[in-house]
């Protein structure tokens, strides 16, 4: 029980350190940009084509907080979906190490990853299809530390509006049912937390 406690807490902190992360990519990097490529599944909207920009550290962001300052130690890749206007996928990596108190309360070492994919799910309604984050480093020059994540999302249904909270309960019962009778690898949403 107390492993899929800290799965969980895990999980709901790399999603909390990305949703912070996404917010500052405007004012973070400097972009470049890379071309263009057709969406693929769970990136993007199916049929549109997405503009790959290139991106580094801007010189000039001060990081609000120990989560943003990642960003400065990071480069990599994006793309846009152009009929959406919407962030579809962001690949990035610490290019150097990053410290926090001049390296006496941590770091994060060289060569971490961080990938969002997004995409139109139906209807308009964009989801995140797949998290991946993974990062080592120290705290207080003794404790290592590691953040390691990887959730791939799919199988995306939507239910009636007028669903009530009793229905939406017996339809949870027998989606987990089905997944049960059919195993992990047919199951509507995979995750594989690390």
């Amino acid at each position: 029980m107390e492993g899929r406690a800290s799965r969980r807490r895990l999980r709901a902190n790399g999603f909390e350190r990305t949703l912070r992360i996404v917010k500052a990519l405007p004012d973070a990097f400097v972009y470049e940009y890379d071309g263009e490529e057709p969406s693929q599944p769970g990136v993007g909207k199916a049929g549109d084509q997405l503009v790959r920009l290139k991106f580094r550290p801007n010189p000039h962001y001060p990081p609000p907080s120990r989560v943003e300052q990642v960003l400065t130690g990071m480069e990599g890749s994006l793309l846009i979906d152009k009929g959406a206007l919407r962030l579809a996928k962001i690949e990035a990596r610490l290019f150097r190490d990053v410290t926090f108190g001049w390296g006496i309360l941590g770091h994060l070492d060289r060569g971490g990853t961080f990938t969002v994919w997004q995409a139109d799910v139906g209807d308009g309604s964009w989801e995140l299809t797949h998290l991946q984050l993974s990062m080592t480093g120290k705290v207080m020059l003794v404790k290592n530390i590691s953040f390691k994540l990887d959730e791939v999302l799919s199988d995306f249904r939507r239910v009636p509006s007028d669903l009530t909270f009793a229905k939406g309960v017996e339809l949870l019962k027998t989606e987990v049912a089905r997944m049960q009778n059919t195993g992990p690898d047919n199951a509507s949403a995979s995750r594989k937390p690390q």
